[in-house]
């Protein structure tokens, strides 16, 4: 499908929905828990989706509504688990294929185009150092079939994806030994925080050495809990970017800043370029200013670059987006694509080999395309809610990865979106 956006002027309050990455990390865990556990306000995305059909074949009971309801299977996988396809989840794919190794029996892995160029081998090697076998493999990639079981022991993982860390640390406890965990170049490390957070709410026994070294005490048991699902700072960045750059004032509601979540940083990126930030009891209120270029490290945040990128091109001077390798391995390369759709907007961007330079820019509307990564898709559509003319981008349902309501919320907040 396709999104058309033209110049608007917004304003009104939006709730932002739950975090995709407290859903996925919950449904895993509740999967091999112990009794029956209650997510409350969880995210229902595709990714979400895929995270729960994972759960399925892993043998876990799912009752669906507002709150979900799932019936763990108290430890590894059984004979019955044998293929899982993750569509387009990679968060789905890294911590379900770690707790698939748990199990003594094959499990085969794949999803869409986009997740069969997504690499993989950081996490395989590792679970091979704890006794896994990778029975088939596409070159590191999905489509791949490995054998467990996962027994524990010491391992080495690189951490251009802060996903390969995350997999091992819910995996290991179930092991029967203790498991030590060496990261070499870890990315993302509030993502790390997160299921940190995860595994101590759980009770879960482990040491650590920063980010740097972990031992996961083995022989351990997830029990059932109740959580309600923190909102989305990664989702709530794109109302933030509608009202920068459109000189809007928004409310934004739902979000916890006691949360690890690392994109809670982007509100502190937009102070910095200007726009007017107020936290009061209802949520957070964003006011658009003129806006100022400054160089912002992106590592911890990854998945806020395409919004920065269009901030970018409305302020002032030159905006460098530094230290964010990582983001040329999501969906698509998301600093290649950026620039090559921005730059058919006619902003004037200079990629490099790990983040982008941005000039001020005026920006007209054009036909985009959205790599179907949601991310994109929602950020280069904002950008045409301040370009002169139309611009169209196409993969538009994409969106509903993360943000199933993104064109009826942002319409209702006055947005020009019409999709077709």
């Amino acid at each position: 499908m396709k999104l058309k956006s033209t110049r608007a002027v917004l304003s009104g309050n939006i709730l932002i929905p739950a975090s995709k990455s407290h859903t996925i990390r919950a449904v895993a865990i509740a999967s091999v828990a112990k009794g029956i556990s209650t997510l409350i306000n969880p995210l229902m995305s595709d990714d979400a989706k895929s995270a729960l059909l994972g759960a399925k074949e892993m043998g876990a009971r799912v009752q669906l509504g507002t709150n979900w309801i799932i019936n763990g299977i108290n430890g590894a996988p059984g004979k019955a688990c044998r293929n899982i396809n993750v569509g387009n989840s990679g968060t789905s794919l890294r911590i379900l294929t770690a707790l698939c190794a748990l199990g003594k029996h094959p499990v085969t892995f794949d999803g869409d185009k986009s997740i069969r160029l997504r690499p993989m081998m950081p996490l395989l090697s590792a679970l091979q150092n704890l006794g896994v076998t990778l029975v088939e493999s596409a070159d590191g990639k999905c489509p791949f079939t490995i054998k467990g079981p996962l027994n524990g022991g010491k391992t080495t993982v690189n951490g251009v994806s802060s996903q390969f860390l995350t997999a091992l640390l819910i995996a290991s406890p179930l092991a029967p030994n203790d498991t030590e965990i060496l990261v070499e170049n870890l990315n993302e490390k509030p993502y790390v925080e997160i299921t940190l957070d995860w595994l101590r709410r759980m009770g879960i026994r482990f040491e650590q050495r920063g980010l740097e070294w972990f031992r996961i005490f083995g022989r351990q048991q997830y029990q059932s809990f109740e959580r309600e699902i923190p909102a989305d700072f990664s989702t709530a960045a794109f109302p933030l970017l509608a009202a920068a750059i459109t000189g809007s004032e928004l409310l934004i509601r739902g979000l916890d800043f006691n949360d690890h979540q690392g994109d809670k940083a982007v509100f502190g990126y937009f102070e910095r370029m200007g726009v007017d930030i107020r936290h009061t009891a209802e949520g957070v209120w964003v006011k658009g200013n003129e806006l100022t270029g400054t160089d912002i490290d992106m590592n911890a945040t990854p998945d806020a670059l395409p919004a920065m990128a269009v901030a970018a091109c409305f302020a002032k001077g030159t905006t460098r987006l530094l230290n964010v390798p990582q983001a040329r391995l999501k969906e698509c390369d998301r600093i290649a694509a950026m620039a090559n759709e921005l730059q058919k907007m006619g902003a004037i961007v200079e990629e490099l080999k790990d983040g982008l330079i941005i000039h001020q820019s005026s920006l007209k509307g054009a036909s985009v395309h959205g790599y179907d990564d949601h991310r994109l898709v929602m950020a280069l559509s904002i950008a045409g809610l301040a370009a002169d003319g139309e611009t169209i981008v196409d993969t538009a349902e994409s969106a509903s990865v993360t943000f199933p309501t993104f064109v009826e919320d942002m319409k209702m907040l006055g947005a020009s979106f019409e999709m077709y």
